[in-house]
């Protein structure tokens, strides 16, 4: 039987505060999880509400908090299940394509939207052109192995790109692309990492709730010579990604 206690704070004696209602669930689905292979069902809310005699409200909040984290996987209509591990990748400036595949996973990108338009001053100065000259914007969602992993929206300067969306339109690598056709070369990125929430559209494409931590990432690219190559947002799955980074003491 879990100890349902809610905490109260600190004991005035100095004795530990109680665990709440909800985490010695949680400890235990945590210890059933490693053992358990990826895809496997869980019990059912009712069930693990019987089985603790906790109510369902303290089990949801357990289920919650273990999909956020990415150990539980929620499939509408079909129940929970023990979730895989996280996509590690890490922070280099490298296509999704290519990492992917260096983890030994299928990546695939289907072509969402191709828009020419006007660039804003914003976008004009991060690319390195006046404002409303055209820019591209390639609108991609992004998979590996299958599943949805990230939306990713790219501008590009349309005048040095032109003919550049027939060749990405068979899911190819944009940085491959610019390489091999346009004798781009990257140089160097700066890259921001944020939270989010993920929108309707954007639960929708991912396969994932309404409202579920998503990480976003801002990415701006420069060539060997230090020109403006893009300008990138994509919006990772939260619980399905990680990033990781090689720090090492200054010089």
């Amino acid at each position: 039987m879990l100890d349902t206690t809610v905490s109260g704070g600190a004991d005035p004696q100095g004795r530990a505060p109680r665990e709440p209602k909800y985490w010695g669930l949680k400890q235990h689905l945590l210890d059933l999880l490693r053992s358990m292979p990826p895809g496997s069902p869980i019990p059912t809310e009712r069930s693990l509400a019987s089985e603790f005699d906790v109510s369902r409200t303290t089990v949801r909040q357990a289920l919650a908090e273990l999909t956020v984290e990415g150990r539980l996987l929620r499939v509408q209509g079909k129940g929970t299940f023990a979730a895989k591990p996280k996509v590690a990748q890490r922070l280099q400036l490298s296509s999704y394509t290519e990492d992917m595949r260096a983890q030994g996973r299928q990546p695939t990108s289907r072509l969402l939207e191709v828009v020419e338009e006007a660039a804003d001053e914003e976008l004009a100065v991060l690319l390195g052109t006046k404002a409303g000259s055209a820019v591209l914007r390639l609108r991609r969602l992004r998979l590996a192995d299958g599943e949805p992993m990230a939306i990713e929206t790219t501008h590009l300067p349309l005048a040095r790109f032109r003919g550049l969306t027939a060749r990405l339109e068979s899911g190819g690598s944009l940085y491959q692309v610019l390489r091999e056709t346009f004798e781009v070369e990257l140089g160097h990125a700066e890259e921001t990492i944020e939270t989010a929430l993920a929108s309707p559209e954007e639960a929708e494409l991912l396969g994932s709730d309404v409202g579920l931590p998503m990480l976003l990432l801002s990415r701006h690219s420069f060539d060997t010579e230090g020109r403006p190559v893009e300008w990138v947002r994509s919006i990772y799955r939260g619980d399905r990604y990680k990033f990781v980074a090689r720090l090492n003491p200054p010089a």
